[in-house]
């Protein structure tokens, strides 16, 4: 990894190989929409994903799982929906991969997580 590169775009790109690892490919990365952003999007088979990454390495506030609220979950909902009117409706699906540290035995890969 790149010392100048953001512990976010860090953990992004962990997760991307984490993911391309596990049979997943790329279809784009950091979707921007109107309610907000898609971290990666791949497609699982037929089924495309929505994968929100989550670095977090206190627990003060219940960790990367925690940091994932309801708002957070509506905003993605919204975001997805909108790349699926631009780029036509497809069977999906939303998972998570958390992190507490830049390290990719320590990632934590939830599918349909909301």
């Amino acid at each position: 990894m790149m010392p100048n590169t953001s512990s976010g775009a860090q953990a992004e790109q962990l997760a991307l190989e984490f993911l391309h690892s596990q049979g997943l490919r790329l279809v784009t990365r950091n979707f921007r929409g109107r309610f907000g952003e898609i971290d990666l999007i791949m497609r699982d088979g037929e089924t495309l994903v929505f994968i929100e990454v989550r670095l977090r390495n206190c627990f003060a506030y219940g960790g990367a799982e925690a940091s994932i609220t309801a708002n957070k979950q509506n905003k993605i909902r919204l975001t997805a929906s909108q790349y699926m009117q631009q780029h036509g409706e497809q069977a999906c699906r939303f998972d998570t991969i958390l992190m507490s540290e830049l390290n990719r035995s320590g990632i934590v890969w939830i599918r349909d997580a909301f």
